[in-house]
C-alpha cells in the first residue's frame, strides 16, 4: 500500500479550499459575492421587511344609496394601509360593529403578510363557523391584506394571483320592462352600448312590478306595507314569452341570461326552466334556494340549460357537493359573503376541475373595492365565465377614486399596485349608512316568498 506525504496531502487541501471558495462566489453562497464586494445587493435579493397591521376599522358610507362598508387596515410603516370590502347592506351596522369591536383587537400586531394564516385564524376564532355578519367582517379584512401585499410588491393583485388571462373582462348588465316590448326596447339600449351579455327581466324579480293586481293580503290588512307581492303563475307564464319575443327581436347572437331569484316552488322551476331550451339561455340564475339542494340533481337531470348558483352560499364547503356531482355551471358567489378573495380562489379553483365557470355576484350593493377585487380575480383565473357590470354614480366617484371602469361590454381594472381603489373618508362621511330593509316578498294570501 502506498502512502501519499504530509505536503502532497496539504497542497491537495489548499487546492480544494480554492475550488470551494470559488463554488461559494460562483452560486452566490459567500455574503454579497455574488453581486461583487464593491456592488450592493439589489432591492430584490435583500427580502422584505416585517410589516406589521396597527389599526382596522370600518369605513361605512352609502353614496349611491345602498349600505357599503370597508374595511381600513393601516400598519407600521407610515403611509402603507389596504382597502377590502366587507358590504353586507342589509345588516351593516352589525357588520361594522364585529369589524370595530372585534377584528381590531384580534389583528393589532400581526405580520401583514401571512394572509392565509390570518384568515383561518379569524375564520375559528369565534368556535362557531362564521356566517354573513362574521364572513363580511374576514373578507375587509383578506381584501385589504391582499391590498397591501400588491402595494409592497408593486404589482396589481391580479399579478399576485398568476397574471392576465384575459384582455379585460366581459360583463352582462339588465334589461327589464313591465311587458315583453319594453323588454325588448331595453335589451336594444344596451346592445348600442356594446354589451353581449344581457340579464333580461320583467317587472323585476318574479315580476313582482308587472301586474296590476291588488292582493288579498293588503285588502285584509296583513303584512308591511311596503311588502310586495308575487303572482307565481303569471310570473311563470311570462318569463317563456319574454324570452321568445326578445330571442326574435334582438337576434340569435346576443346572451340572454335570466334570474328566478329562488321564487318559486322546485317543480315549477324544472318545468319553466325546460320550456326555455329553444330559446337557447346563458344561464338561469339562482332557480333553487339554498333550502331545496337536493332538488339540483333533478333538475340537472331534466334540462340542459346551464346553471349558476351559490350567491346565498356562506361557507365555501357548499360548494364542494354541487361541483363534483356537477349540478350546476356558473358559480355565483358574493365574494364578501364568502369571506374575500382567499376562499374565492379556492373555490375558483376547485371548479376549474369539473368545468365550472365563475360569475361573481356584483350588485349595487358591493363597494368599488368589492367590484375591483372580483375583477383582479376575474383577470388572473383560467375558467372565469361572465361578471356582472357595474355603473358608478358620481358621488361614488367622489368617494372613491380608481374604480374600476366600464366599456363596450368589458370591465378594466387600472394597473396601480394593490386593488388599485382609494377611499376619501372625509366625502364617505357626508353619506351615512341606515338600517332599513326590505326582502318581504308574498304571495297573495300573505305567504312570505323566500328570496
Amino acid at each position: 500500500m502506498k502512502y501519499q506525504s504530509n505536503e502532497t496531502n496539504e497542497n491537495r487541501r489548499d487546492i480544494l479550499k480554492k475550488i470551494g471558495l470559488g463554488s461559494a462566489g460562483l452560486f452566490g453562497l459567500g455574503t454579497n459575492s455574488a453581486f461583487g464586494k464593491d456592488k450592493e445587493t439589489p432591492a430584490y435579493a435583500k427580502g422584505m421587511s416585517k410589516v406589521t397591521i396597527t389599526s382596522v376599522k370600518a369605513i361605512a358610507t352609502a353614496p349611491q344609496g345602498s349600505n357599503l362598508i370597508v374595511v381600513k387596515v393601516e400598519t407600521s410603516e407610515p403611509g402603507l394601509y389596504g382597502l377590502g370590502c366587507a358590504t353586507f347592506t342589509q345588516r351593516a351596522v352589525a357588520v361594522v360593529a364585529a369589524i370595530n369591536s372585534y377584528l381590531h383587537d384580534f389583528c393589532v400586531g400581526k405580520d401583514v403578510d401571512n394572509i392565509e394564516d390570518m384568515w383561518q385564524s379569524v375564520y375559528v376564532s369565534s368556535y362557531w363557523r362564521n356566517g354573513p355578519v362574521l364572513n363580511n367582517a374576514i373578507s375587509g379584512l383578506d381584501q385589504a391584506l391582499w391590498d397591501i401585499k400588491g402595494k409592497r410588491a408593486g404589482m396589481p393583485v391580479y399579478q399576485l394571483l398568476g397574471g392576465k388571462s384575459r384582455f379585460a373582462i366581459p360583463c352582462y348588465t339588465h334589461a327589464s320592462g313591465n311587458t315583453p316590448e319594453e323588454t325588448i326596447e331595453s335589451v336594444k339600449k344596451i346592445q348600442e352600448r356594446g354589451f353581449k351579455y344581457i340579464r333580461i327581466q320583467q317587472g323585476g324579480y318574479g315580476a313582482v312590478t308587472a301586474i296590476n293586481q291588488q292582493p288579498d293580503f293588503k285588502a285584509a290588512g296583513f303584512g308591511g306595507a311596503t311588502d310586495n307581492y308575487m303572482n307565481q303563475q303569471y310570473y311563470l307564464k311570462s318569463v317563456p314569452l319574454m324570452f321568445e319575443a326578445v330571442r326574435k327581436a334582438c337576434g340569435e347572437e346576443v346572451e340572454l341570461l335570466h334570474d328566478i331569484h329562488e321564487r318559486v316552488n322546485p317543480m315549477d322551476a324544472i318545468n319553466m326552466i325546460k320550456k326555455l331550451e329553444e330559446f337557447r339561455p346563458f344561464f338561469i340564475e339562482d332557480p333553487l334556494s339554498p333550502e331545496n339542494m337536493k332538488w339540483f340533481k333533478q333538475l340537472r337531470a331534466s334540462t340542459t340549460v346551464p346553471l349558476a348558483m351559490g350567491e346565498l352560499f356562506n361557507n365555501i364547503n357548499e360548494f364542494v357537493e354541487p361541483m363534483i356531482n356537477q349540478w350546476f355551471d356558473f358559480i355565483r358567489i358574493h365574494v364578501s359573503q364568502i369571506g374575500g378573495i382567499t376562499p374565492a380562489m379556492k373555490v375558483a379553483r376547485l371548479g376549474e376541475w369539473f368545468n365550472i365557470r365563475t360569475a361573481w355576484h356584483g350588485p349595487g350593493d358591493v363597494s368599488p373595492v368589492g367590484h375591483s377585487a372580483h375583477a383582479h380575480i376575474d383577470m388572473a383565473i383560467w375558467n372565469f365565465g361572465i361578471q356582472e357590470a357595474v355603473s358608478f354614480n358620481e358621488k361614488m366617484q367622489e368617494v372613491f377614486s380608481g374604480c374600476p371602469t366600464m366599456n363596450q361590454g368589458y370591465m378594466s381594472v387600472n394597473e396601480a399596485p394593490g386593488l388599485g381603489v382609494d377611499i376619501n373618508e372625509k366625502e364617505a362621511a357626508k353619506y351615512p349608512i341606515g338600517t332599513k330593509s326590505n326582502w318581504q316578498v308574498r304571495k297573495d294570501d300573505g305567504t312570505i316568498i323566500r328570496p
